[in-house]
Parts: structure tokens; C-alpha cells; sequence
């Protein structure tokens, strides 16, 4: 089921999917200084990330342990899907189109780009 993260919920997702388990103390002092989010604002959104079944809990000793629920490629490539629809209509070629007239690729990329599309061709000329 794809899941639409904020750019607050990937905040944390990043931080579970980096070092799960978490308690609520852990992620909080994980996030303050990046966000400055309190305690509550942390519970808050583990809640809402628990209704979007994107995250789960474990109780354990004195605090719940939180997991991921979602693995982050999925996760990615739902955000990718949704990035192409809203901004280029889904057309990923008028994206790469976007990026070359406006020089926004390097080298590195084009070689990397190339070597995907290569993959994906399976050699094909």
C-alpha cells in the first residue's frame, strides 16, 4: 500500500529506518536538533505515521520500541511517482528533458543515467 510522507514524517522515517528500534526519548534526541520538536510533537507524529500504518511499536521494559512499517525504496518510489504527476504530468522524459536544457545534470549523472537505462534496455541496441 504506498504511503505519503510529509516532510516532517520523512524526517523521522529516516531517523527509524537508520536505527530501529527507537523509543520516544531516543527520537526525540535525535530529531531536537535538526527540529527543535519536543517530546509531544515527536508522540504526535508517531501517531499519525501509526494511522498511516508506516510505523509500528513493540512494548518493552519502561517505553515502546518503534519500528518502520514501510521499507524506504517503497516509500521513494512513492514519492517519486507523486513528484512526477504533480510537477510533469507523470512523464518522466519531460523531467530529464527539464534537467538537461537547464544543465542540472553532471557528468557523473549522465554516466550513472547511462548505465541505468542500459540495464533496463538489457543490452538491447
Amino acid at each position: 500500500m504506498p504511503i505519503n510522507l510529509s516532510d516532517s514524517e520523512w524526517k523521522l522515517m529516516n531517523r527509524l529506518w537508520d536505527g530501529a528500534p527507537l523509543t520516544i526519548m531516543e527520537l526525540t534526541a535525535a530529531l531536537r536538533e535538526d527540529t527543535g520538536w519536543s517530546k509531544n510533537t515527536v508522540i504526535t507524529m508517531l501517531s499519525r505515521l501509526e494511522a498511516k500504518s508506516a510505523v509500528r511499536h513493540e512494548e518493552g521494559g519502561r517505553a515502546k520500541r518503534y519500528f518502520p512499517a514501510v521499507n524506504r525504496e517503497d516509500a521513494a518510489l512513492t514519492e517519486t511517482e507523486n513528484f512526477l504527476d504533480k510537477v510533469y504530468g507523470g512523464s518522466l522524459g519531460l523531467m530529464m528533458s527539464a534537467m538537461v536544457e537547464s544543465r542540472a545534470l553532471s557528468e557523473a549523472d549522465i554516466a550513472e543515467l547511462s548505465a541505468i537505462l542500459e540495464k533496463a534496455g538489457g543490452g538491447r541496441a
